[in-house]
């Protein structure tokens, strides 16, 4: 899994995912994601590399997103292949974790 993380000073920073976000994965994005969600006010997630995601990988989406929730903001997930939607919409987790195409309609749903 590789992580890049485009933080402009502002209230909303952008991270990019390709590979596999599964065990290994999860530890790769795990410290990075808790950090930004404790500083942040919103986070967009690239998953347009990711190629798989387990549910340990849905555990640190989710606990990034619910850190931020708790001080009012958002994460929303930017273009996933279908089999990654997929699994995002059959586990209920776009609830939680909007799913936008473009990177324009991710940052006018956090306005």
């Amino acid at each position: 899994m590789q992580i890049t993380i485009s933080d402009d000073g502002g209230s909303i920073a952008k991270v990019g995912l390709v590979g596999r976000l599964d065990i290994a994965g999860a530890e790769v994005v795990a410290l990075p994601l808790a950090t930004l969600a404790g500083g942040k006010t919103s986070v967009i997630v690239d998953m347009s590399g990711v190629t798989f995601v387990a549910s340990i990988g849905l555990r640190h989406l989710v606990l990034a997103t619910r850190a931020l929730s708790r001080r009012g903001g958002k994460l929303v997930l930017l273009n996933p292949i279908d089999l990654v939607r997929d699994v995002l919409e059959t586990s209920g987790l776009t609830e939680l974790m909007p799913i936008v195409a473009t990177e324009s309609e991710a940052y006018a749903l956090l306005g």
